[in-house]
């Protein structure tokens, strides 16, 4: 299978309008598919925007050709999952073969705000489950009722449904949530890390899908690597002090709730932070090697994310000197 090298968009950092030109031309330079970035807040108040994922994301289809899909999606708090179902069949409905529901077991900053209790880590992975269990059976068309610990749902079904489901990946950062991710979806999504603590996620996944009953070659594995690329090196590790703090934060960041507490804290991050997390660098050919790493693990789509301003610069150069020189 040949690696797909995909754009994300990432809706804190630019209007809607603005991202959707970053789209349409990241395409045109030869990236093939767009991750779409989910919050109801920024990271930090520098990032600037949150704009509404599914209403991009509908306007984008219309205007690409490849892949789409939210990087990621909490079934559990801020929105029902059975809404969320009915919004991601009507995307595949209309984009067929094209759309895929990334869910994520979310974070206090886009979450809290319909939340009374934030729970611990372990009870979010659960309910995020429970609801991709009943997720799944929404998207057979069929009737469906759910009794859980988390969830009851009355007697419902989707009317406007796809001629396939649309394929639910699920992130992690960590293996133990990563077998019961290749149990019971069928792609998993992470973030850039080194190698080693991949490759043990990796091998969680795919113990999970050992056991899995659901169609296997629909499993995928999908990456999201950050980056920041500017015409210096000084520039580069200048953007990602400013508008990408949160990506040299050594901390569990999923119960913060507000972007002016990320702000104070970051006053606290350097450059070094970002050391093993995400390259700052000018060069090119060291960018090529660090996703060609990757390509190497085995994941099937890496959608990129250039943490600077400079998205047009980026695009057409990684689109140019970059993606080309990528083997599989």
């Amino acid at each position: 299978m040949t690696v797909k090298i995909g754009y994300a968009a990432m809706l804190e950092q630019f209007h809607p309008s603005e991202a959707m030109e970053f789209c349409k031309l990241a395409e045109a330079s030869g990236f093939d598919g767009i991750m779409a970035s989910d919050h109801l807040q920024p990271w930090v108040p520098q990032q600037g925007q949150s704009a509404f994922v599914w209403s991009f994301m509908a306007a984008v289809a219309e205007r690409t050709r490849g892949d789409i899909g939210p990087g990621v999606t909490c079934p559990s708090f801020r929105t029902h999952p059975v809404i969320i179902a009915q919004a991601a069949a009507t995307m595949e409905a209309m984009y067929p073969g094209r759309f895929w529901l990334g869910l994520g077991s979310g974070e206090a900053i886009n979450e809290h705000v319909v939340a009374g209790y934030w729970p611990e880590s372990v009870e979010r992975a659960n309910r995020m489950f429970e609801a991709v269990e009943f997720m799944h059976q929404l998207f057979t068309g069929k009737e469906t009722r759910h009794q859980g610990p988390y969830f009851k749902i009355e007697s419902v079904r989707l009317w406007t449904m796809p001629e396939q489901p649309p394929p639910i990946y699920i992130a992690t950062a960590g293996p133990l949530t990563a077998r019961r991710v290749g149990v019971m979806a069928d792609g998993l999504i992470t973030v850039g890390a080194p190698v080693e603590k991949i490759d043990r996620i990796l091998k969680s996944y795919a113990e999970g899908c050992s056991k899995a009953t659901r169609q296997p070659n629909r499993r995928r594995r999908i990456l999201q690597l950050h980056m920041s690329w500017a015409e210096t090196d000084e520039q580069a590790r200048r953007n990602a002090l400013v508008e990408w703090p949160n990506g040299g934060m050594k901390f569990p960041k999923q119960d913060i709730r507000s972007p002016l507490d990320f702000e104070q804290m970051a006053r606290m991050v350097r450059t070094d932070d970002f050391q093993g997390r995400m390259l700052m660098t000018a060069d090119c050919e060291v960018h090529r090697k660090e996703i060609q790493k990757f390509v190497d693990l085995g994941f099937d789509q890496i959608y990129l994310h250039n943490v600077g301003r400079n998205q047009k610069e980026w695009i057409e150069t990684f689109g140019r000197e970059v993606l080309p020189k990528l083997t599989r």
